[in-house]
């Protein structure tokens, strides 16, 4: 083609319409553009960047598509939302001006102070700064100085830096702030007498031993005939948070609370979550309820919803209720019994109606005063932590179900299901193949012959490392949950229909099911025409803040090693690419990568995709994931979140 002609292609082509999508910056500065729906990636040049940054959500038009790879080329056309509006940075100052180089490498401009902000700061500061502006002819943000970082840790700086990489917010505005507290800390008469009064039932609380935030509560009756009534009771933060507030729109932006090793960054202000909405012991609360009637098979015959006030009698914590399952004496004893016999007849039927029982292990550091990791605990999901959740599990599926049933004219609810999609097959097939290696076969004959295949290995498996990978691939081959508010049910909890109600201190999605089901209620359902993109911004939300909680972890995990480097551990293969394996160390929990390269004195390895292993050419040895292996700490390295293993 000639030249004349593949510019003028070129300049029609810009004029395409744009597509949204998500932008990621590599090191080299070029930027690819995701785009659900399209198979390839959009690639885009620094100097067509313009000052879209790492993780923005962008317009971007296509002109060109490269003729040998077929992958198209494309020019930033808009930012529609930044991902990042607040850094960690070091202050480089001029006479007059100042500007603020980003810890975060993936941010590739420096943010301007003003003659203003610059008097604030002296040459290498350490600051949080907020940006406000952005010159698209100087290509550099404005921004201003939020905090001065003078005396904090190496570690605490990191866990902020985490935090504000993935475009959360480490304080609550001033204005969410005077709102919050200028809520009256005493309970209305007025609202209290319109409510379902349920303070004389006797109810109780079951967390773990260091929460703060009870955002749910149990209550028990025996009623005639072998019936009982069970009250699943969650904070009313809808009361206190009225749509289109400064709080609701914090939350919303938020969407939900970021749990990391050494603090919790709250979606609410401390008022409500820890204060006014927590339902703690000896105290009125005002909260949303689901009660249901149960038969002694655990049952439902009948349900109510609706507004109540409470009175917690007694805070258990999970260690405290399990011992009394477990058969100590206690004045509570019988119903904690009783529920504990309502929780495991809800979770046999839940599994025998195709529920998949994956339990991962969590890891929890122990940390000194210092926020430094001492060592290392495995958190256990035993018969307490199964109480309270088949219990939420109840409440949140009934009112799932029945808002479902509702229409406003001949529509459907806008609502914000909790969905879950059926697995891949290729990636389910792939997996399978491998498990068959360790004697577990598949049946793919339907849907719920999966989830029992899935059952049958989980049964097999013991409590082994190499077992605990199993489990973590088959996870992998799940689709995520999200939220939607096209109901496809939630494939690994086998329910056909399942939302978020029961935490609404913690997660934007519940308060807005509170708000739907109020309406509900009082027959006056609305049709929110902006539901669809709230529920995407929260399973945006909701997947930052489990890349910060795994960061947060990763350098915990770092930070515990480096008092290691040169011992030796048990460990177990947890994945392997062409370029080496990651081995999780069996008692600790930490995940570290042993290098190809330093295992050429072995062999020449060739990376068997489909078999997760890595196989040596001449000695046909084989390191596949869930194998055992003895491995040397070489180095833990803070800055780059990485732990580098040697194998023994």
């Amino acid at each position: 083609m000639p030249k004349s002609k593949k510019r003028q292609t070129a300049k029609k082509q810009a004029y395409s319409p744009a597509v949204t999508g998500i932008l990621d910056v590599a090191r080299s500065g070029i930027g690819y553009v995701q785009v659900k729906g399209m198979t390839q990636d959009i690639i885009v040049k620094r100097e067509n960047l313009k000052s879209a940054m790492h993780g923005d959500t962008v317009e971007v038009s296509i002109f060109n598509v490269n003729q040998r790879t077929r992958r198209p080329e494309g020019l930033i056309t808009k930012v529609v939302k930044r991902a990042q509006t607040e850094l960690i940075g070091t202050v480089q100052k001029s006479s007059f001006y100042s500007f603020v180089l980003p810890d975060n490498t993936a941010f590739t401009r420096d943010i301007f102070l003003n003659e203003k902000e610059s008097a604030k700061v002296k040459e290498s500061d350490r600051v949080i700064v907020r940006i406000v502006s952005w010159n698209e002819k100087m290509k550099n943000p404005e921004g201003v100085v939020v905090d001065i970082l003078t005396d904090e840790r190496s570690n605490e700086i990191a866990m902020k830096e985490i935090l504000l990489q993935q475009g959360f917010s480490l304080e609550f505005p001033a204005d969410v702030v005077a709102e919050s507290e200028a809520i009256p800390d005493v309970l209305p008469n007025d609202e209290i007498a319109r409510r379902r009064d349920m303070r004389d039932t006797l109810t109780i609380t079951i967390d773990p031993h260091d929460a703060k935030d009870f955002d749910d509560a149990i209550s028990l009756k025996a009623l005639p005939n072998e019936q009982w009534e069970v009250g699943i009771h969650i904070a009313d933060v809808s009361f206190f948070v009225q749509p289109g507030s400064a709080l609701d729109r914090e939350a919303y932006q938020r969407a939900t609370s970021v749990y990391l090793p050494d603090r919790v960054l709250p979606m609410l202000p401390e008022k409500i979550s820890n204060g006014l909405c927590s339902l703690r012991p000896n105290e009125d609360k005002l909260t949303f309820s689901v009660v249901v009637i149960l038969n002694k098979q655990a049952e439902v015959i009948d349900q109510w919803m609706g507004r109540t006030v409470i009175h917690s009698n007694r805070r258990f914590t999970y260690e405290e209720a399990q011992t009394i399952i477990d058969g100590a004496e206690h004045e509570l004893k019988e119903p904690i019994l009783q529920l504990h016999q309502f929780s495991q007849q809800l979770r046999e039927r839940k599994f025998k109606a195709g529920a998949i029982n994956f339990t991962s292990e969590e890891a929890r550091f122990i940390l000194d005063e210092f926020g430094v990791p001492t060592d290392v605990m495995v958190k256990e999901n035993n018969a307490s932590h199964q109480l309270i959740e088949e219990l939420m599990l109840l409440a949140n599926r009934r009112v799932a179900e029945y808002v479902s049933g509702l229409k406003i004219g001949k529509e459907a609810i806008p609502f914000p299901y909790r969905i879950h999609d059926a697995p891949d097959i290729d990636k389910l097939k792939q997996f399978a193949a491998f498990a068959g290696h360790f004697g577990h076969r598949f049946d793919f004959s339907s849907p719920k012959k999966i989830s029992q295949s899935f059952n049958e290995m989980i049964a097999k498996t013991g409590t082994h490392p190499e077992d605990a990978i199993l489990h973590t691939l088959g996870i992998r081959t799940m689709a995520k949950a999200v939220y939607a508010t096209e109901n496809i049910g939630h494939y690994g909890l086998a329910f056909e229909h399942y939302c978020h109600f029961t935490s609404p201190i913690r997660r934007y999605p519940d308060v807005l099911v509170h708000r739907i089901l109020a309406q509900c209620l009082a027959k006056a359902p609305e049709a929110d025409a902006q539901m669809d993109e709230k529920c995407k911004h929260c399973s945006d939300r909701e997947r930052k803040a489990m890349e910060a909680e795994r960061e947060g972890h990763k350098y915990k995990q770092v930070e515990f090693m480096r008092k290691h480097v040169g011992e030796e551990f048990d460990a177990v293969i947890s994945g392997v690419a062409s370029f080496g394996f990651w081995a999780t160390t069996t008692l600790q929990r930490c995940e570290g990568f042993v290098s190809v390269f330093n295992m050429q004195d072995r062999d020449e390895f060739q990376f068997a995709e489909d078999e997760y292993a890595l196989v040596g050419r001449r000695t046909k040895a084989v390191y596949q994931i869930g194998k055992p292996v003895r491995i040397k700490v070489a180095a833990a390295n803070l800055n780059k979140r990485q732990i580098d293993f040697d194998l023994v």
